[in-house]
């Protein structure tokens, strides 16, 4: 009868083992499933982000063959007083849009979470994020039309004076930033509901036992327990808003008198209708870098990485 050593019998312990049929194929399928994907990124994501930032260091007009011209687009955005106007347009429209939105859609969702969860109710919150951002547009453009639009012949029946929302310089942006709040709010209450929804009730009842009424509790529980899921809110919906476009282009076209160039909209006449690619590629890097620097603010300041639920 044969026998193993001591070495042989640690040996044959320490041996890896071996790899099943099924792992490989499961490996195989994974990757099948995300090369579409990775496509994408690749080909619309990844490499117009590099072209843009080539684009940004030349001279292209798609006629002639790009020149490059080194630093010079950023110099001339440094001295550009326009980029600068609708940097600050564009601000004032996610400062707007932002708070408005956040407080409006905290609100709608606890009421969903404290007085019904009715899918037929969350479906009709996020009716108008359904609707397309130029729909939308036109739908708010005929609505509040000085001359023929509804809200100021109800402004007018109620006697007061009608109102230019669109084609005052100072009505102008605070009207495009809560048609989009408008349109925006039902998602980010969906958002901020899920969230609600991960909140254990069992810290509710602890809270309800020390004593504490509404008020304390949503300060002091509901909140902070809330502080990851609105950091992500915060830093989706201000991406999104300095991204405005559709909205600005259909219903004013950055009038009257600038008053709402937004900076996407001055990348795009830049772009299109002067044909100047790359110093439009250089205030885009410009845009990325913007964002990417309240981004990496708000993910620090707002702990997003973290949670309270220990």
């Amino acid at each position: 009868m044969a026998t193993t050593t001591p070495l042989q019998r640690s040996s044959v312990a320490a041996a890896p083992p071996k790899r099943s049929p099924r792992s490989g194929q499961d490996t195989k399928l994974a990757l099948l499933f995300i090369t579409p994907a990775a496509l994408g990124f690749i080909f619309f994501l990844a490499w117009p982000t590099v072209r843009g930032i080539w684009l940004s260091f030349t001279s292209f007009n798609l006629l002639t063959p790009s020149e490059f011209v080194g630093l010079d687009n950023y110099r001339r955005l440094v001295q550009d007083p326009v980029f600068w106007d609708s940097l600050v347009v564009t601000v004032q429209y996610v400062v707007i849009n932002i708070g408005v939105q956040t407080v409006v859609a905290l609100l709608i969702a606890l009421l969903m979470h404290q007085l019904t969860q009715s899918s037929l109710l969350r479906g009709l919150v996020l009716g108008p994020y359904l609707v397309a951002n130029v729909v939308a547009a036109i739908v708010w453009l005929w609505i509040l039309d000085t001359q023929f639009g509804v809200a100021n012949q109800v402004l007018e029946w109620i006697g007061l004076d009608r109102i230019g929302f669109l084609s005052s310089e100072t009505w102008a942006i605070p009207t495009i930033a809560l048609i989009n709040v408008w349109r925006h709010m039902g998602y980010t209450a969906l958002l901020i509901f899920a969230g609600l929804q991960a909140i254990p009730p069992q810290v509710y009842e602890a809270a309800r036992i020390d004593g504490a009424g509404e008020i304390r509790t949503f300060f002091s529980v509901t909140l902070p327990l809330l502080r990851p899921i609105m950091a992500l809110v915060l830093i989706m919906t201000v991406i999104g808003s300095f991204q405005v476009f559709d909205t600005v282009s259909v219903t004013t076209g950055g009038g009257p008198a600038n008053a709402t160039n937004v900076l996407q909209l001055y990348i795009f006449e830049m772009a299109f209708g002067r044909f100047q690619f790359g110093y439009a590629s250089a205030m885009s890097v410009a845009l990325l870098v913007v964002l990417a620097v309240i981004t990496f603010i708000q993910f620090r300041l707002t702990r997003a990485g973290s949670t309270d639920l220990n």
